[in-house]
Order: structure tokens, then C-alpha cells, then sequence
């Protein structure tokens, strides 16, 4: 079971890195305006957002599969599990504003997705202090 629990990690991190850089990557496509640099940055989006759909899939996989196996309960799983549905959500609208950009339709400035780009550092805090802690 520690083989599984190393994966869950190993797939949640990676995930991680692709919902942290692909936000940044809009931050630097709103800021920009030439037809080299745009298209450019169009294509990274792309790859990076098809190579983060698996990376989430195998984490929320092999985190299914520890909750089978352990049958954890309690409040914060509850509460993590609200989160997971929530980065689950984020990638989706990452997906949505990657073809607003493609389609020429963003109506985001670069600011906005800096903020934007904080959201899933402050859910990585939220769920780590939960599975650490279990404050509830």
C-alpha cells in the first residue's frame, strides 16, 4: 500500500506543477501582442494542458484507491475531497481560458491571472494541512 500512497503523491505534485505553470503562461499570453510569441505560447498551453488531463486522472485514481483500501473517514477527508472537486473544476476553466486564448476571445488582463494563478497554491496549503493535521 506504501507503493500506492508514493504514486497518489508522486501524480498529485506533478499535477500540481502543470495547474501552477499553466496559469503563469496565461499571465505572459495576456501581456503579449506578436504573432510569433502568440502562437508560441498557444502550443505550450496546449501540450502542457493534454499532458496535466492523465496526471490528474492517475492522482485522483490512486487517491480513490487508498480511500477503498483504508476506508478513511472523518471531516477533513470530507473537506479534502471538496478541494480535489474544486482543482478538478480549475483544470476544466484552465482548459475553457486556453481556447478563449486560442479563439482570440480573452477578456482577462495579465493581473487577473496572477491572481488567478494563486488559487491552487492556497488549496495545496488547504489540503496539506488537512491530511497532515486533520484538524475536524
Amino acid at each position: 500500500m506504501l507503493w500506492i500512497k508514493a504514486l497518489h503523491i508522486i501524480f498529485v505534485t506533478s499535477w500540481f506543477a502543470g495547474l501552477f505553470y499553466l496559469p503563469r503562461l496565461f499571465v505572459n499570453h495576456a501581456m503579449v501582442n506578436d504573432l510569433a510569441t502568440l502562437s508560441r505560447l498557444e502550443l505550450m498551453e496546449h501540450k502542457l494542458y493534454r499532458f496535466m488531463l492523465p496526471l490528474a486522472v492517475l492522482a485522483v485514481g490512486f487517491g480513490l484507491w487508498l480511500w477503498m483500501v483504508y476506508g478513511i473517514t472523518g471531516g477533513w477527508l470530507h473537506a479534502k475531497l471538496l478541494l480535489v472537486l474544486g482543482l478538478i473544476i480549475y483544470h476544466a476553466y484552465c482548459g475553457k481560458l486556453m481556447r478563449d486564448f486560442k479563439a482570440g476571445n480573452n477578456t482577462r488582463s495579465h493581473v487577473w491571472y496572477r491572481w488567478f494563478n494563486e488559487i491552487p497554491v492556497l488549496v495545496l496549503f488547504a489540503i496539506v494541512i488537512l491530511v497532515v493535521v486533520k484538524p475536524f
